[in-house]
């Protein structure tokens, strides 16, 4: 029996087929770990990762919101409600866990969507223990976060669309400029027409050339930052 992890909030922890592999913590996107969360954590277990999902909203009653027009005012109300320096915690303790779990050979890395890929970055900024990898997805806090920047050392993956209403292209060099200024191993792209939360299948969001591409450049990245057996 494979033993579970222990955190202070909710978290699925998925293991592939082979029983073993580098670990992935994935951090959900402001709508909570929803159904699309489910399914790129499954994608990522099908590749050969061990997988933990926190549920980051756990201490608000773990609610799992509707994607797109009607659910985004009650997922930004989420979002402010939530102790950002407690999640951050939480992705710490995440990343330290699934270090530690039996089930984990190799190297631990970071994959974040929207909310979640900034959570990442801050996470990997301030662990003791640094990610092995860090994949953020239009991380929406990066622009307050590029201050940590400097501590962000892990190799990194990071992906925005050109078209982004939330994070305009201007901020998004700026990230680029920020990220690639303070560490030599950041791969950064900027996918044309894609807006944010590109990834996401909700037909609000959804840019399906920008979804495939990102994914098959996530897959490749992490196959030679993060491989598995």
């Amino acid at each position: 029996m494979t033993p579970s992890i222990e955190l202070d909030v909710p978290a699925d922890l998925l293991i592939p087929a082979s029983g073993s592999g580098p670990g992935i913590v994935l951090f959900q996107e402001i709508f909570g770990v929803t159904d699309y969360i489910r399914s790129r954590a499954q994608d990522l277990v099908d590749l050969g990762y061990v997988v933990l999902v926190p549920h980051f909203y756990g201490r608000l009653g773990d609610p799992v919101v509707e994607e797109g027009g009607d659910g985004l005012p009650q997922a930004m109300g989420l979002l402010e409600e939530l102790d950002w320096d407690g999640a951050v915690a939480d992705g710490v303790a995440a990343l330290s866990a699934l270090r530690d779990h039996p089930a984990v050979t190799g190297g631990v890395g970071l994959l974040g969507f929207c909310f979640g890929g900034g959570l990442a970055f801050n996470v990997a900024a301030v662990a003791d223990s640094k990610p092995d990898a860090l994949v953020s997805y239009y991380g929406s806090a990066l622009p307050s976060l590029l201050g940590l920047a400097p501590e962000v050392t892990t190799p990194s993956l990071h992906h925005f669309g050109d078209s982004d209403d939330y994070i305009p292209v201007d901020t998004v060099r700026e990230i680029e400029q920020a990220v690639t200024g303070a560490n030599d191993d950041v791969t950064f792209v900027v996918h044309p027409g894609a807006g944010h939360a590109f990834d996401n299948p909700s037909p609000m969001f959804h840019h399906e050339g920008a979804s495939q591409e990102a994914w098959a450049k996530t897959v490749a990245w992490l196959g030679a930052k993060l491989p598995t057996a």
